[in-house]
């Protein structure tokens, strides 16, 4: 065995699933992952560099290790942040011995070999590699029976307020036979539900020159593992969700009814100004196909409050939007303005305490739909997804929810994580629900 490492993943899901490929990467390397920083040879901090508050974050768990580094310890700042902003871990945290970029966390193994050769000179590697999807590409962990699948990197759009392509770049699409394969590997590993992830998942292969690609990578993984009981479309691009699409989400059983449709806002000046699609009668017009096309189908969505300019009759016409569509699922922000951002510069700056107040509105409107939405769930019977278990008994998802950011069900019976068993609801709350296992 080389050595141990711990390693501490900050950010969103597709930050999750380097952090789990470097995790492979190190063990297939020799090295033995420890939950005690104390005892590892190399410290790991995945960083998220999205907003502000995620790079401080990031620093802080950086400068947490830092603080207990210990002669002979390795201390590596990996992803988002450091490819943003390499200068203010440096200055920041000096304890810190390797920088490596977003697209850099396949080299890991690599750099901590002549690292121990060289004590411990400084290594720092950013930007893209000669061949992004190079070698068999790591796959990621099932947990609870779920595991997470990234199908592209980057993004092509041109929103004012978003920093993801200053370190991103562009759209990258995996091979399709490559996140195939994988699919199978998760699979004969326990996965029951598979998440597809990516800045667009909607946008997938168009830089391959495909169209509808996430539609063919749909039918693709399903003919590869018929026995898959769920798959999951995450972070989908309110114009790319194509009728080839619906009608493929439509036809499989396996695909869970569920679709999270970041949209931003409801008003077409708000969404101008963030340069995203901004015709609202387009988007009424696909969550009314994909309702028809899914009368069943959970919808999730993520929306700013208080961007530059934003009016109150703007904030007005957003809170009659989700009135209008009642989502299942929403995420609301208050608007962070990330240097480097066309909006950062924007004249009319919201001043903090109406983005505040306007962020509760919004919440506490949507609690009460999403209470409405849950209730009408109580008596149906629903595959439940167990993730674990406490006193009283179990708790999982059904398709309605997904990991980590939706609501649970609670379970009247305690049954091993990873199990799918079929429950039927009794009860609801704001975000929750409560059932017992009828098979």
């Amino acid at each position: 065995m080389k050595g141990k490492y711990y390693l501490h993943s900050l950010g969103c899901p597709k930050n999750l699933v380097d952090s789990e490929a470097m995790a492979m990467l190190l063990e297939r390397s020799g090295y033995r992952g420890v939950a005690d920083p104390s005892e590892a040879d190399v410290l790991i901090v995945n960083t998220c560099g999205f907003l502000q508050s995620a790079q401080k974050e990031a620093l802080e768990a950086l400068g947490a290790l830092s603080s207990i580094k210990r002669p002979g310890q390795t201390l590596v700042a990996a992803g988002c942040m450091v490819e943003r902003n390499p200068e203010k871990i440096e200055s920041g945290v000096p304890g810190v011995d390797v920088l490596l970029g977003t697209y850099r966390w396949s080299e890991l193994p690599r750099i901590l070999s002549k690292l121990r050769d060289r004590r411990h000179a400084k290594y720092e590697l950013l930007g893209e590699p000669d061949r992004l999807w190079k070698g068999p590409f790591p796959r990621s962990r099932v947990v609870g029976g779920t595991a997470y699948l990234k199908i592209s990197d980057g993004c092509n759009a041109n929103c004012a307020f978003c920093s993801i392509p200053s370190f991103k770049g562009r759209l990258k699409s995996r091979p399709m036979p490559d996140i195939v394969r994988e699919a199978m590997e998760l699979v004969g590993l326990g996965a029951k539900e598979i998440v597809l992830v990516a800045q667009d998942t909607t946008d997938y292969g168009r830089d391959l020159g495909m169209s509808d690609g996430l539609a063919r990578l749909v039918e693709a993984i399903l003919e590869a593992v018929p026995e898959l009981r769920w798959l999951r479309i995450m972070y989908a691009y309110p114009s790319h969700v194509t009728p080839a699409l619906i009608e493929t989400m439509a036809r499989h059983d396996q695909v869970c009814h569920y679709l999270d449709i970041p949209l931003q806002h409801g008003h077409p000046e708000v969404l101008k100004r963030m340069r995203r699609p901004n015709r609202i009668d387009d988007v009424l017009f696909t969550i009314g196909s994909l309702r028809e096309a899914m009368p069943d189908i959970a919808l999730r969505s993520t929306f700013i409050v208080g961007f530059p300019g934003e009016t109150e009759e703007e904030f007005s016409a957003l809170l009659e939007f989700l009135e209008e569509i009642k989502f299942d699922h929403v995420g609301a922000f208050e608007f962070s303005p990330e240097p480097g951002t066309p909006a950062a510069e924007m004249p009319d700056q919201v001043p903090e305490e109406v983005k505040h107040e306007r962020y509760g509105r919004l919440m506490e409107l949507q609690r009460k739909i999403s209470a409405e939405r849950n209730a009408a769930q109580v008596g149906r019977e629903m595959a439940v997804l167990v993730e674990g278990a406490d006193e009283e008994g179990s708790f999982g998802r059904t398709y309605r929810d997904a990991p980590e950011i939706d609501g649970l069900v609670y379970l009247n019976k305690t049954i091993a994580a990873g199990t799918m068993v079929r429950a039927k609801v009794l009860d609801s709350s704001e975000y929750d629900l409560y059932g017992e296992v009828v098979d």
